[in-house]
């Protein structure tokens, strides 16, 4: 573990935050739940090459941002199998303290939505898409 990482997972660990990311000179953090910060920093372009992550959970959805935001190695509380695949296949450095099969939503009754929603995607861009489109469509339900 890189000391950015051990200083991320420190900071993670003792404050009430979902994410931070950090290098050198500057952190970000964010107590935002999902993948809402990731996909904002995307959406942002910010570049956060040379940086270390650490998050509470980080599934497939999750992982494929990091790899869009560019990091260069990610800790997290609970991964799941597949995000660990995607990170390793892009050679970011993945340290996590539980894996499990998939994300579960919040209810505990099925798969996280965005976990699902890219489970068969292995492209980063193609699942930037994805990503964006289930959020909208959490974001403005259809009621019928």
């Amino acid at each position: 573990m890189n000391k950015n990482l051990i200083k991320a997972k420190g900071l993670l660990c003792a404050n009430d935050y979902t994410c931070v990311i950090q290098n050198e000179d500057r952190v970000y953090t964010s107590r935002e739940r999902g993948v809402k910060p990731l996909l904002a920093w995307v959406n942002e372009d910010v570049d956060f090459a040379g940086f270390s992550a650490a998050d509470k959970v980080v599934g497939k959805a999750a992982a494929f941002l990091y790899v869009l935001l560019g990091v260069e190695a990610v800790y997290a509380k609970i991964i799941s199998a597949p995000a660990v695949q995607i990170l390793e296949k892009y050679d970011i450095q993945v340290f996590y303290d539980e894996k499990v099969e998939a994300i579960r939503n919040r209810t505990n009754t099925g798969f996280c939505p965005m976990e699902t929603t890219v489970w068969e995607i292995e492209n980063p861009k193609e699942a930037l898409e994805a990503i964006r489109q289930k959020v909208s469509e959490l974001s403005n339900p259809v009621i019928l």
